[in-house]
């Protein structure tokens, strides 16, 4: 379990789950025990609704509370923060602001071996730097797989994160996207019961003279409230599942330049349009340096390091196959908090998600040359040599 920095937040998911039982046992009671002109079918949707709600919401509680997407921690990262823990409970703070900051010291690892490299080179494409090496973050001390941000709130990298919502219990990302929007959609169109049966209920207690009821009002203005909120974040969600970005990426997504580093034939010389990097990265030559052995030698791969134009999204694969992506193939899976979405569970050689149409557009826009077909057979190939020896691990989790 990842928990929040900050004993404040910790302490307000604790709270909010508490608040919105409240909130739900006071409409029930209202539409309920005071259903002055509900009908029993309105009942029984108000119920079906309720049901569909709580569902989605400990199935989105408990995906963030217990597989949150976050990626693993770098060794640098592991070693400063067990200091920091150890530093907590001896009550002192870190000696100095140049201690503090040990875990940014060095910057991106260097060392041509460095632990999860592979599983980028091993791809036919990723998200890369200039230099055409991953992007690296300095806080996890780790390299960040294709479209995962870090979250301050959990001072992790999170994969596909959307935004961090105490409402449901912590960071929204790729494992629990889908459920948070349905939690949404059923919240809203479990509030707009609420508001018609407070509002029936409200004007057939005016209509026989009994007077406003307190509780009855209070179940409308929280209803409406909720309602509005929930809606407009359904709403909100359902466009970017339909564009394939999060939020993090929307509101960068018009100014943003993409840098991939795409495969191509080994021994491809740079060219004006775009640089190459081969992977395994060149050793320190020296007296004791050895060559590589065979293995190493056939998982040589060359990259062509280019750029995207200003707001163009590689992994937009097209309205309905974008929404396919995240709430799955079926309407049953649309509708049910039950199966994971497919984006969470790719796993593929071509990349760490699905590219879309814009892939292929950029190796003609560059005039990137083919793989050869023994060259495509190596993904495969030394996939199954990385299973062989227990070092894989695709999706950085």
């Amino acid at each position: 379990m990842v928990a929040a920095k900050t004993a404040s937040t910790r302490w307000l998911v604790r709270i909010i789950p508490l608040i919105l039982a409240g909130c739900a046992g006071l409409a029930t009671y209202v539409v309920v025990k005071r259903k002055n002109g509900v009908a029993a079918a309105f009942l029984t949707l108000y119920f079906v609704f309720l049901l569909c709600m709580l569902l989605s919401y400990f199935r989105v509680f408990l995906e963030i509370q217990h597989n949150p997407g976050v990626t693993p921690l770098g060794e640098r990262a592991v070693v400063q923060r067990e200091r920091d823990k150890e530093r907590k409970r001896q009550g002192r703070k870190a000696e100095s602001d140049l201690e503090a900051g040990e875990q940014y010291e060095a910057g991106a690892d260097n060392n041509p071996d460095s632990p999860g490299l592979e599983r980028f080179y091993s791809k036919n494409v990723f998200v890369c730097n200039t230099d055409g090496r991953p992007r690296w973050c300095s806080s996890c001390c780790t390299w960040k797989v294709d479209r995962a941000h870090h979250c301050s709130e959990l001072d992790r990298c999170v994969k596909k994160m959307d935004h961090y919502c105490p409402w449901v219990g912590g960071v929204v990302g790729e494992t629990s996207f889908k459920f948070f929007m349905q939690f949404t959609g059923y919240t809203a169109l479990y509030c707009i019961v609420v508001i018609v049966a407070t509002v029936i209920c409200l004007k057939s207690k005016l209509d026989s003279g009994q007077g406003v009821d307190g509780l009855v009002i209070a179940a409308l203005a929280i209803s409406a409230f909720f309602g509005l909120f929930t809606f407009t974040m359904t709403a909100t969600s359902i466009r970017y599942a339909i564009v394939n970005l999060t939020n993090v990426d929307y509101l960068k997504s018009k100014n943003m330049v993409h840098q991939l580093a795409i495969r191509v034939p080994r021994g491809t010389q740079g060219t004006p349009k775009y640089s190459v990097i081969t992977y395994p990265l060149p050793k320190r030559s020296g007296p004791g340096h050895e060559e590589d052995p065979p293995r190493d030698q056939l998982a040589t791969r060359t990259f062509a390091i280019v750029k995207t134009e200003m707001g163009e999204n590689p992994w937009d694969l097209g309205p309905y196959r974008n929404w396919q992506s995240i709430m799955g193939n079926s309407p049953v899976d649309w509708l049910l908090p039950i199966k994971p979405s497919p984006c969470a569970v790719y796993e593929n050689n071509e990349s760490f998600y699905e590219m879309g149409p814009l892939y292929e557009q950029l190796r003609e826009r560059f005039g990137l040359p083919e793989l050869s077909s023994s060259e495509k057979g190596e993904a495969i190939e030394l996939k199954q040599h990385r299973h062989v020896n227990g070092t894989d691990s695709t999706r950085g989790s």
